[in-house]
């Protein structure tokens, strides 16, 4: 994996980018990014390739058709849904359900294990918001099946989001042009990016995986109390800049060749509720359920009893989105559950208390929510639970315990700054000094320049020194 991602890096990215600089036309340009992006999702899983172009085939047919039979508008995307969720639930359910039903009944003899294409979750989102747009005419449907492909594939974010909308890229996929200042912000973006995930992602993966042992329960029931909250801490820290790490890539390759992808997150640890964490967090999903599900459900207006009908459907959808288990469906009801209570008690009692108060009550929730995120054996969530607490017998700390956090304090420090918008906000403050002054910023210029070389030289070295590197939200 160390080698794909610097050969991703080197090889896969700068020549593309190379090439695409040599072409003129924007037909050429797009030519170039679709046989780039089919060659890179291939690279992960060849024979999936045919099920992202079916999925997008189906797509296409159908919103020509719906703009073409508009009568029977209502026909055509029911059954662009059944199709298109249906190969989702086959590929990404079909285990789920089968095992679930031999717990219980003993049938089937056999659960198939099917493997899970890369990236089905996003695609299939994005192909579903384009028909639905069609649909609702908020947008023209795309007349050439290959432009279509091109917008389901874009390597930038196909197979780890964000989840794009069409209608967000459409005069993009036609019309953009090279920029060198976004060309600029687009490098520093991704390079920012990059060490977000080789260097903070990845040394926060190491400490997590440490302690919170997933496939030996005996070893987990033996970790210190200490070790089990630093675990969860660092997983914590490690889930965010992961998937934050790959929007901020995603952003970075699309600016450096003309695409505006929109920001998938917003510092979200630093919420004062877990409505406000929701709206910081992988924002493409939580608008598409908003914008596709709970809106057409009839949202808030239709009273408060089929408001939290809404909001329940919603918040299942959401866990079954992340995966195929039981932990996910009941980490979406969690949030569920804090939703409905700040929507109708906690968020006004918030407003009379300090506002650390509620910061507090959000990081503390969103903290015990991973843990139910992080495992899909729910033993092993019980394991957890209880040993965080001394109820396993395993003592507050031991020797691996105080070593690996005295080893990696400042890492921590480092980490948990980082989620936050410190740096951003201090770099904000000595560009204002300087403009307030009449003043030319040149180590600020200097810094510019120099920062995204440094990252990119600090994330390689990450990458050949450590061969553990972890891709979370592939998985989805």
């Amino acid at each position: 994996m160390v080698f794909s991602s610097l050969l991703f890096i080197y090889l896969f990215l700068a020549l593309n980018l190379f090439i695409y600089s040599r072409a003129h036309k924007i037909t050429t340009r797009n030519v170039i990014m679709l046989i780039f992006s089919l060659i890179f999702y291939a690279w992960g899983g060849p024979k999936y390739l045919i099920l992202l172009v079916g999925m997008t085939f189906i797509s296409w047919i159908m919103a020509l058709a719906i703009d073409r039979y508009y009568d029977h508008r209502k026909k055509l995307i029911i059954l662009t849904c059944v199709l298109e969720l249906g190969l989702l639930g086959i590929f990404k359910y079909t285990g789920f359900v089968l095992g679930s039903l031999q717990a219980i009944t003993g049938f089937p003899e056999v659960v198939p294990q099917i493997v899970l294409p890369i990236g089905i979750s996003f695609y299939t989102f994005q192909l579903l918001s384009y028909v639905i747009d069609v649909y609702r005419k908020e947008v023209e449907p795309q007349q050439k099946f290959w432009l279509l492909l091109l917008y389901a594939s874009l390597f930038h974010q196909c197979i780890a989001g964000p989840i794009v909308r069409y209608q967000d890229v459409a005069h993009d996929i036609s019309h953009r042009v090279i920029k060198i200042n976004e060309v600029d912000r687009g490098i520093k973006r991704f390079c920012i990016g990059l060490a977000k995930k080789a260097i903070l992602a990845n040394g926060c993966a190491t400490i997590a995986d440490t302690f919170l042992v997933i496939d030996d329960l005996s070893a987990l029931s033996n970790v210190s109390a200490m070790g089990l909250w630093l675990g969860v801490l660092c997983f914590m820290l490690q889930i965010y800049l992961d998937f934050s790490a790959y929007s901020d890539m995603a952003i970075g390759m699309g600016l450096m060749i003309g695409f505006h992808y929109k920001e998938n997150f917003n510092y979200p640890y630093v919420a004062s509720s877990i409505t406000d964490f929701w709206r910081r967090w992988h924002i493409s999903l939580s608008t598409f359920f908003r914008d596709y599900v709970y809106i057409p459900l009839g949202g808030n207006r239709k009273g408060p009893r089929r408001t939290i009908i809404n909001l329940f459907v919603v918040w299942f959808l959401t866990g079954m989105w992340h995966g195929a288990s039981w932990n996910y469906i009941l980490w979406g009801l969690y949030f569920f559950i804090f939703l409905v209570l700040e929507k109708n008690v906690l968020l006004e009692r918030f407003k009379k208390l300090p506002k650390f108060v509620s910061h507090i009550y959000a990081l503390v929730v969103i903290y015990f929510g991973w843990i139910i995120f992080k495992f899909e054996d729910l033993s092993g969530l019980g394991t957890v639970l209880k040993g965080m607490f001394g109820f396993n017998g395993n003592g507050f700390s031991d020797m691996q315990t105080s070593l690996m956090f005295k080893n990696n304090v400042f890492f921590l420090i480092f980490a948990i700054i980082a989620v936050t918008p410190l740096f951003k906000n201090i770099r904000k403050r000595i560009i204002q000094w300087f403009k307030n002054r009449s003043a030319i910023p040149y180590p600020i210029y200097a810094y510019e320049i120099i920062l995204p070389v440094a990252l990119l030289i600090l994330s390689t070295m990450a990458l050949v020194g450590n061969s553990y590197n972890p891709f979370l939200y592939f998985q989805f």
